[in-house]
Protein backbone atom coordinates (compact mmCIF):
# COMPACT_ATOMS: atom_id res chain seq x y z
CA UNK A 1 0.00 0.00 0.00
CA UNK A 2 1.49 3.51 -0.59
CA UNK A 3 -0.12 7.13 0.55
CA UNK A 4 0.15 8.23 -3.24
CA UNK A 5 -3.60 6.31 -3.84
CA UNK A 6 -5.16 7.95 -0.72
CA UNK A 7 -3.83 10.91 -1.50
CA UNK A 8 -4.99 10.98 -5.15
CA UNK A 9 -8.46 9.89 -3.52
CA UNK A 10 -9.04 12.68 -1.11
CA UNK A 11 -7.62 14.80 -4.21
CA UNK A 12 -10.62 13.64 -6.53
CA UNK A 13 -13.26 13.64 -3.66
CA UNK A 14 -12.52 16.95 -2.38
CA UNK A 15 -13.01 18.27 -6.66
CA UNK A 16 -15.63 16.04 -6.71
CA UNK A 17 -17.59 17.72 -3.35
CA UNK A 18 -16.55 21.04 -5.06
CA UNK A 19 -18.42 20.24 -8.62
CA UNK A 20 -21.50 19.32 -6.36
CA UNK A 21 -21.35 22.37 -4.53
CA UNK A 22 -21.26 24.36 -7.25
CA UNK A 23 -24.08 22.95 -8.52
CA UNK A 24 -26.01 23.21 -5.26
CA UNK A 25 -25.33 26.64 -5.01
CA UNK A 26 -26.78 27.39 -8.65
CA UNK A 27 -30.17 25.12 -8.42
CA UNK A 28 -31.98 28.29 -9.15
CA UNK A 29 -30.02 29.56 -11.59
CA UNK A 30 -31.87 30.39 -14.38
CA UNK A 31 -30.54 29.02 -17.61
CA UNK A 32 -27.47 27.35 -15.47
CA UNK A 33 -26.15 23.70 -16.43
CA UNK A 34 -24.71 20.91 -13.85
CA UNK A 35 -21.46 20.20 -13.84
CA UNK A 36 -19.95 16.39 -13.65
CA UNK A 37 -16.37 15.49 -12.38
CA UNK A 38 -15.48 12.49 -14.54
CA UNK A 39 -12.40 10.14 -13.00
CA UNK A 40 -9.90 8.28 -14.23
CA UNK A 41 -7.53 5.43 -12.82
CA UNK A 42 -3.61 5.86 -12.87
CA UNK A 43 -1.07 3.69 -13.53
CA UNK A 44 2.89 3.71 -13.99
CA UNK A 45 3.67 3.56 -17.87
CA UNK A 46 6.84 1.54 -17.52
CA UNK A 47 6.34 -1.90 -18.68
CA UNK A 48 6.81 -4.74 -16.54
CA UNK A 49 5.59 -8.39 -16.63
CA UNK A 50 3.87 -8.63 -13.74
CA UNK A 51 0.09 -7.61 -12.61
CA UNK A 52 0.50 -3.61 -12.35
CA UNK A 53 -0.98 -1.97 -8.88
CA UNK A 54 -2.87 1.44 -9.90
CA UNK A 55 -1.42 4.41 -8.58
CA UNK A 56 -4.40 6.43 -7.92
CA UNK A 57 -7.30 8.38 -9.35
CA UNK A 58 -7.11 11.38 -11.15
CA UNK A 59 -9.99 13.73 -12.31
CA UNK A 60 -9.57 13.71 -16.40
CA UNK A 61 -12.72 16.40 -16.78
CA UNK A 62 -15.54 18.42 -15.09
CA UNK A 63 -18.28 18.47 -18.06
CA UNK A 64 -21.40 20.44 -17.86
CA UNK A 65 -24.53 18.58 -18.79
CA UNK A 66 -26.69 20.80 -21.85
CA UNK A 67 -29.69 18.61 -21.09
CA UNK A 68 -33.04 20.48 -20.90
CA UNK A 69 -34.06 22.51 -17.70
CA UNK A 70 -37.84 22.82 -16.18
CA UNK A 71 -39.60 26.11 -18.27
CA UNK A 72 -41.60 28.11 -15.35
CA UNK A 73 -43.70 31.40 -16.65
CA UNK A 74 -43.19 35.00 -15.49
CA UNK A 75 -45.14 37.68 -15.75
CA UNK A 76 -42.13 39.97 -17.81
CA UNK A 77 -43.01 40.07 -21.91
CA UNK A 78 -38.88 39.95 -22.42
CA UNK A 79 -38.56 36.91 -20.29
CA UNK A 80 -37.37 34.53 -22.76
CA UNK A 81 -37.07 30.69 -22.33
CA UNK A 82 -35.43 28.17 -25.17
CA UNK A 83 -37.39 24.75 -25.70
CA UNK A 84 -34.84 22.63 -27.18
CA UNK A 85 -31.56 23.38 -28.48
CA UNK A 86 -29.47 26.85 -28.54
CA UNK A 87 -28.08 29.35 -26.95
CA UNK A 88 -28.90 33.12 -27.19
CA UNK A 89 -26.01 35.18 -28.95
CA UNK A 90 -24.58 38.04 -26.60
CA UNK A 91 -22.08 41.00 -27.54
CA UNK A 92 -19.81 41.95 -24.73
CA UNK A 93 -18.62 45.88 -24.67
CA UNK A 94 -15.50 44.91 -26.42
CA UNK A 95 -17.65 43.08 -29.50
CA UNK A 96 -16.83 39.42 -27.98
CA UNK A 97 -19.74 37.01 -28.62
CA UNK A 98 -20.95 34.92 -25.47
CA UNK A 99 -23.67 32.51 -25.25
CA UNK A 100 -26.29 31.99 -22.57
CA UNK A 101 -29.73 30.31 -22.11
CA UNK A 102 -30.06 32.87 -19.88
CA UNK A 103 -33.21 34.86 -21.31
CA UNK A 104 -33.50 37.31 -18.12
CA UNK A 105 -33.93 40.41 -20.66
CA UNK A 106 -34.77 44.33 -20.14
CA UNK A 107 -33.92 47.42 -22.36
CA UNK A 108 -31.35 49.76 -21.37
CA UNK A 109 -31.16 53.35 -21.88
CA UNK A 110 -30.35 53.69 -25.53
CA UNK A 111 -33.07 51.19 -26.16
CA UNK A 112 -30.56 47.85 -26.61
CA UNK A 113 -32.05 44.72 -25.23
CA UNK A 114 -29.41 43.73 -22.91
CA UNK A 115 -29.24 40.83 -20.17
CA UNK A 116 -28.24 41.98 -16.26
CA UNK A 117 -24.36 41.88 -17.09
CA UNK A 118 -25.17 44.20 -20.16
CA UNK A 119 -24.23 41.92 -22.71
CA UNK A 120 -26.39 42.89 -26.15
CA UNK A 121 -29.19 40.24 -27.68
CA UNK A 122 -28.20 39.50 -31.28
CA UNK A 123 -30.70 39.00 -33.80
CA UNK A 124 -31.61 40.97 -37.41
CA UNK A 125 -34.35 44.17 -37.18
CA UNK A 126 -37.01 43.72 -39.37
CA UNK A 127 -37.77 47.07 -41.31
CA UNK A 128 -41.26 47.78 -42.28
CA UNK A 129 -42.61 46.28 -45.54
CA UNK A 130 -38.88 45.64 -46.35
CA UNK A 131 -39.10 42.56 -44.46
CA UNK A 132 -35.88 40.98 -42.30
CA UNK A 133 -32.15 42.98 -42.70
CA UNK A 134 -29.82 40.22 -44.18
CA UNK A 135 -26.21 39.82 -43.29
CA UNK A 136 -24.66 39.08 -39.76
CA UNK A 137 -26.42 39.46 -36.66
CA UNK A 138 -26.71 42.46 -34.87
CA UNK A 139 -27.54 43.67 -30.96
CA UNK A 140 -31.15 45.03 -31.29
CA UNK A 141 -32.25 48.11 -30.63
CA UNK A 142 -36.16 48.46 -29.77
CA UNK A 143 -36.91 51.70 -32.15
CA UNK A 144 -38.03 55.22 -30.56
CA UNK A 145 -40.29 55.89 -32.89
CA UNK A 146 -44.09 55.03 -33.16
CA UNK A 147 -45.92 53.81 -36.23
CA UNK A 148 -46.91 56.15 -38.96
CA UNK A 149 -50.88 56.72 -39.48
CA UNK A 150 -52.48 55.26 -42.72
CA UNK A 151 -54.94 56.62 -44.29
CA UNK A 152 -58.39 54.48 -44.96
CA UNK A 153 -58.67 52.89 -48.26
CA UNK A 154 -61.75 50.23 -47.87
CA UNK A 155 -64.81 50.07 -45.43
CA UNK A 156 -66.91 46.73 -45.07
CA UNK A 157 -70.25 46.79 -43.98
CA UNK A 158 -72.35 43.82 -42.86
CA UNK A 159 -75.54 44.93 -41.96
CA UNK A 160 -79.19 43.21 -41.47
CA UNK A 161 -81.75 45.94 -43.11
CA UNK A 162 -84.90 45.71 -41.56
CA UNK A 163 -87.59 44.25 -44.14
CA UNK A 164 -90.36 45.04 -42.24
CA UNK A 165 -89.94 48.49 -42.05
CA UNK A 166 -92.16 51.04 -43.90
CA UNK A 167 -90.68 53.21 -46.50
CA UNK A 168 -89.66 56.67 -44.96
CA UNK A 169 -88.94 57.99 -48.76
CA UNK A 170 -91.14 61.31 -49.20
CA UNK A 171 -93.10 61.00 -52.78
CA UNK A 172 -92.77 64.58 -52.91
CA UNK A 173 -89.62 65.43 -51.86
CA UNK A 174 -87.72 62.20 -52.29
CA UNK A 175 -83.58 64.16 -51.89
CA UNK A 176 -84.70 66.14 -48.95
CA UNK A 177 -83.04 63.68 -46.14
CA UNK A 178 -83.01 65.70 -42.63
CA UNK A 179 -80.15 63.85 -40.60
CA UNK A 180 -81.36 65.49 -37.79
CA UNK A 181 -84.89 64.24 -38.11
CA UNK A 182 -84.99 60.29 -38.11
CA UNK A 183 -88.49 59.89 -39.24
CA UNK A 184 -86.54 61.02 -42.65
CA UNK A 185 -84.98 57.25 -42.61
CA UNK A 186 -85.23 54.50 -40.97
CA UNK A 187 -81.59 53.22 -39.42
CA UNK A 188 -78.17 54.35 -39.08
CA UNK A 189 -74.88 53.06 -38.15
CA UNK A 190 -71.41 54.91 -37.69
CA UNK A 191 -67.24 53.89 -37.89
CA UNK A 192 -64.58 56.36 -38.02
CA UNK A 193 -62.11 56.13 -40.51
CA UNK A 194 -58.48 58.17 -40.75
CA UNK A 195 -57.03 60.48 -43.27
CA UNK A 196 -53.33 60.85 -44.77
CA UNK A 197 -52.51 62.75 -41.21
CA UNK A 198 -54.11 60.17 -38.96
CA UNK A 199 -56.79 61.92 -38.28
CA UNK A 200 -60.55 60.63 -36.98
CA UNK A 201 -62.95 61.18 -39.63
CA UNK A 202 -66.43 59.82 -37.98
CA UNK A 203 -68.49 58.74 -41.11
CA UNK A 204 -72.29 58.02 -40.67
CA UNK A 205 -74.27 56.15 -42.76
CA UNK A 206 -77.53 56.72 -42.98
CA UNK A 207 -80.43 53.89 -44.35
CA UNK A 208 -83.84 55.21 -46.38
CA UNK A 209 -86.18 52.63 -47.14
CA UNK A 210 -87.82 53.82 -50.41
CA UNK A 211 -89.88 50.95 -51.56
CA UNK A 212 -90.16 47.08 -51.54
CA UNK A 213 -86.36 45.22 -51.68
CA UNK A 214 -85.14 49.06 -52.52
CA UNK A 215 -83.35 51.25 -50.04
CA UNK A 216 -81.05 54.53 -50.10
CA UNK A 217 -77.90 55.30 -48.84
CA UNK A 218 -76.81 58.65 -47.65
CA UNK A 219 -73.92 59.65 -45.51
CA UNK A 220 -72.30 62.21 -43.65
CA UNK A 221 -68.81 63.14 -42.26
CA UNK A 222 -68.39 64.29 -38.82
CA UNK A 223 -71.71 65.63 -39.46
CA UNK A 224 -71.23 67.66 -43.07
CA UNK A 225 -73.32 65.95 -45.67
CA UNK A 226 -71.67 63.57 -48.55
CA UNK A 227 -72.48 64.22 -51.97
CA UNK A 228 -74.74 67.15 -51.34
CA UNK A 229 -76.82 68.93 -54.30
CA UNK A 230 -75.98 72.46 -55.03
CA UNK A 231 -78.30 73.77 -52.30
CA UNK A 232 -76.28 71.63 -49.98
CA UNK A 233 -79.20 68.80 -49.32
CA UNK A 234 -78.17 65.14 -49.31
CA UNK A 235 -78.31 63.12 -52.62
CA UNK A 236 -77.83 59.06 -52.35
CA UNK A 237 -74.48 57.91 -52.34
CA UNK A 238 -76.44 54.62 -54.50
CA UNK A 239 -79.44 52.96 -54.42
CA UNK A 240 -79.81 49.29 -52.91
CA UNK A 241 -81.78 46.47 -54.83
CA UNK A 242 -82.06 43.67 -52.98
CA UNK A 243 -83.28 39.81 -54.14
CA UNK A 244 -86.99 39.40 -52.96
CA UNK A 245 -85.59 36.09 -50.37
CA UNK A 246 -83.74 39.33 -48.50
CA UNK A 247 -80.06 38.41 -49.69
CA UNK A 248 -76.96 40.01 -50.82
CA UNK A 249 -78.31 43.09 -52.85
CA UNK A 250 -78.33 43.11 -56.82
CA UNK A 251 -77.79 46.44 -57.21
CA UNK A 252 -74.92 48.27 -56.84
CA UNK A 253 -72.76 45.01 -58.51
CA UNK A 254 -69.27 45.49 -56.87
CA UNK A 255 -67.88 47.94 -54.25
CA UNK A 256 -69.22 51.91 -54.36
CA UNK A 257 -66.02 54.70 -54.94
CA UNK A 258 -66.41 56.46 -51.92
CA UNK A 259 -64.99 60.23 -51.59
CA UNK A 260 -64.43 62.20 -48.13
CA UNK A 261 -64.57 65.48 -48.43
CA UNK A 262 -62.73 68.04 -46.17
CA UNK A 263 -64.78 68.55 -43.07
CA UNK A 264 -64.14 71.32 -40.84
CA UNK A 265 -62.27 73.68 -43.33
CA UNK A 266 -60.92 76.61 -42.11
CA UNK A 267 -60.99 75.47 -38.08
CA UNK A 268 -57.92 73.90 -36.50
CA UNK A 269 -59.88 70.49 -36.44
CA UNK A 270 -59.91 70.46 -40.24
CA UNK A 271 -59.37 66.61 -42.16
CA UNK A 272 -57.53 65.85 -45.27
CA UNK A 273 -60.04 64.15 -48.02
CA UNK A 274 -59.95 60.93 -48.33
CA UNK A 275 -60.32 59.73 -51.72
CA UNK A 276 -60.69 56.66 -53.81
CA UNK A 277 -62.23 54.47 -50.31
CA UNK A 278 -64.11 51.29 -51.54
CA UNK A 279 -67.14 50.55 -49.98
CA UNK A 280 -68.08 47.01 -49.79
CA UNK A 281 -71.60 46.41 -49.37
CA UNK A 282 -71.96 42.93 -50.50
CA UNK A 283 -72.38 42.01 -47.29
CA UNK A 284 -75.79 43.91 -46.55
CA UNK A 285 -78.93 41.71 -45.67
CA UNK A 286 -82.67 42.75 -45.72
CA UNK A 287 -84.55 39.96 -43.89
CA UNK A 288 -87.56 40.07 -41.36
CA UNK A 289 -85.62 41.03 -38.00
CA UNK A 290 -84.20 44.37 -36.71
CA UNK A 291 -81.60 46.26 -38.12
CA UNK A 292 -78.15 44.73 -36.69
CA UNK A 293 -74.52 46.30 -37.82
CA UNK A 294 -72.63 42.67 -37.20
CA UNK A 295 -69.27 43.81 -39.05
CA UNK A 296 -68.80 47.43 -39.67
CA UNK A 297 -64.56 47.71 -40.22
CA UNK A 298 -62.30 49.66 -42.28
CA UNK A 299 -58.25 49.34 -42.92
CA UNK A 300 -57.24 52.66 -41.75
CA UNK A 301 -55.25 53.89 -38.54
CA UNK A 302 -53.86 57.20 -36.59
CA UNK A 303 -50.25 57.42 -35.20
CA UNK A 304 -49.39 55.46 -32.37
CA UNK A 305 -46.68 55.47 -29.91
CA UNK A 306 -44.43 52.00 -28.76
CA UNK A 307 -46.31 50.64 -25.88
CA UNK A 308 -45.36 46.70 -25.82
CA UNK A 309 -43.04 44.23 -26.99
CA UNK A 310 -43.78 40.33 -27.16
CA UNK A 311 -41.66 37.57 -28.21
CA UNK A 312 -42.82 34.57 -31.00
CA UNK A 313 -42.04 31.03 -30.90
CA UNK A 314 -40.16 31.68 -34.04
CA UNK A 315 -37.86 34.81 -32.54
CA UNK A 316 -40.05 37.20 -34.28
CA UNK A 317 -40.41 40.80 -31.77
CA UNK A 318 -43.96 41.93 -32.25
CA UNK A 319 -44.48 45.56 -31.37
CA UNK A 320 -47.66 47.05 -29.74
CA UNK A 321 -48.81 50.53 -30.72
CA UNK A 322 -51.13 52.82 -28.27
CA UNK A 323 -53.41 52.46 -31.83
CA UNK A 324 -53.86 49.34 -31.81
CA UNK A 325 -51.68 48.09 -34.23
CA UNK A 326 -48.97 45.76 -33.83
CA UNK A 327 -45.46 45.31 -36.26
CA UNK A 328 -42.72 42.88 -36.08
CA UNK A 329 -39.38 44.62 -35.35
CA UNK A 330 -36.62 42.08 -35.79
CA UNK A 331 -36.07 38.42 -34.87
CA UNK A 332 -34.00 36.84 -32.49
CA UNK A 333 -30.72 34.47 -33.96
CA UNK A 334 -29.75 31.34 -32.23
CA UNK A 335 -26.72 29.46 -32.21
CA UNK A 336 -25.58 25.62 -31.42
CA UNK A 337 -22.58 23.73 -31.46
CA UNK A 338 -22.16 19.77 -32.13
CA UNK A 339 -20.09 19.73 -29.13
CA UNK A 340 -21.80 21.98 -26.18
CA UNK A 341 -19.47 20.52 -23.88
CA UNK A 342 -16.68 21.71 -25.06
CA UNK A 343 -17.51 25.68 -24.48
CA UNK A 344 -15.42 27.85 -22.01
CA UNK A 345 -17.87 28.76 -18.68
CA UNK A 346 -17.27 32.15 -18.59
CA UNK A 347 -19.38 33.10 -15.05
CA UNK A 348 -22.71 35.33 -15.67
CA UNK A 349 -24.74 32.35 -17.21
CA UNK A 350 -22.66 32.57 -20.11
CA UNK A 351 -19.83 30.20 -22.16
CA UNK A 352 -17.72 31.01 -24.91
CA UNK A 353 -16.69 29.24 -27.93
CA UNK A 354 -13.63 26.83 -28.10
CA UNK A 355 -11.78 24.84 -30.79
CA UNK A 356 -13.28 21.64 -28.98
CA UNK A 357 -16.88 23.27 -29.15
CA UNK A 358 -16.64 23.95 -33.03
CA UNK A 359 -18.03 27.22 -34.81
CA UNK A 360 -20.96 28.28 -34.03
CA UNK A 361 -24.15 26.95 -36.09
CA UNK A 362 -26.36 29.64 -36.97
CA UNK A 363 -30.72 30.05 -37.54
CA UNK A 364 -33.58 31.32 -36.72
CA UNK A 365 -35.51 29.29 -33.57
CA UNK A 366 -37.04 26.49 -34.82
CA UNK A 367 -35.42 26.03 -37.61
CA UNK A 368 -33.28 22.71 -38.00
CA UNK A 369 -32.61 21.29 -34.72
CA UNK A 370 -32.47 24.58 -33.21
CA UNK A 371 -35.65 24.96 -30.23
CA UNK A 372 -38.69 27.31 -30.31
CA UNK A 373 -38.93 30.70 -27.79
CA UNK A 374 -41.32 30.96 -25.17
CA UNK A 375 -42.33 34.41 -23.84
CA UNK A 376 -43.16 35.24 -20.59
CA UNK A 377 -41.01 31.70 -19.45
CA UNK A 378 -37.41 31.14 -18.18
CA UNK A 379 -35.76 28.01 -18.32
CA UNK A 380 -34.86 26.98 -14.90
CA UNK A 381 -31.68 25.24 -13.58
CA UNK A 382 -31.62 21.23 -14.91
CA UNK A 383 -29.77 20.81 -11.23
CA UNK A 384 -31.65 17.86 -9.39
CA UNK A 385 -31.00 19.02 -5.77
CA UNK A 386 -31.94 15.49 -4.33
CA UNK A 387 -29.41 13.88 -6.62
CA UNK A 388 -26.79 16.20 -6.08
CA UNK A 389 -27.47 15.42 -1.94
CA UNK A 390 -27.30 11.88 -2.58
CA UNK A 391 -23.62 12.28 -4.38
CA UNK A 392 -22.62 14.49 -1.85
CA UNK A 393 -23.00 11.87 1.02
CA UNK A 394 -21.56 9.38 -1.32
CA UNK A 395 -18.69 11.45 -1.96
CA UNK A 396 -18.42 12.56 1.87
CA UNK A 397 -17.93 8.62 2.47
CA UNK A 398 -15.13 8.57 -0.21
CA UNK A 399 -13.10 11.15 1.30
CA UNK A 400 -13.60 9.43 4.77
CA UNK A 401 -12.68 6.15 3.42
CA UNK A 402 -9.72 7.45 1.03
CA UNK A 403 -8.55 8.97 4.84
CA UNK A 404 -8.83 5.77 6.42
CA UNK A 405 -6.53 4.43 3.76
CA UNK A 406 -3.73 6.92 4.80
CA UNK A 407 -4.28 6.26 8.29
CA UNK A 408 -3.91 2.38 7.96
CA UNK A 409 -0.29 3.18 5.69
CA UNK A 410 0.57 5.21 8.59
CA UNK A 411 -0.10 2.61 11.22
CA UNK A 412 1.81 0.05 9.26
CA UNK A 413 4.75 2.44 8.69
CA UNK A 414 4.75 3.09 12.05
CA UNK A 415 5.39 -0.85 12.58
CA UNK A 416 7.78 -1.22 10.45
CA UNK A 417 9.86 1.77 12.52
CA UNK A 418 9.40 -0.13 15.59
CA UNK A 419 10.98 -3.38 14.86
CA UNK A 420 13.95 -4.43 17.20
Amino acid sequence: MSFQQGVSGLNAASRNLSVIGNNVANASTVGAKSARAEFADVYARAATSGVNIGLGVSVAAVTQQFSQGSISSTNNALDVAINGNGFFQLKDPNGNLQYSRNGQFQVDRTGYITNAQGLQLLGHPIVPQGGQVPGQAQPLQLPTAGIKPSATTSVKLEINLDARNEASFDAAAPTMVDFNTDTTYNSTTSLTVYDAKGQAVSLTYFFQKTDADTWNLYASANGEVINPDGGGNAQPLTTLTFQADGGAPIAPVGPLILDVPVTGAGTALASQPIVGIELDLSKLTQYGSVFGPTDVSQNGFPPGRLTSVAVQGDGTLIASYSSGQSAPIARVELANFRNPQGLQPLGGNAWASTWESGDAVLGVPGGGNLGLLESKSLEDSNVDLTNELVSMMVAQRIYQANAQTIKTEDGVMQTLVNLR
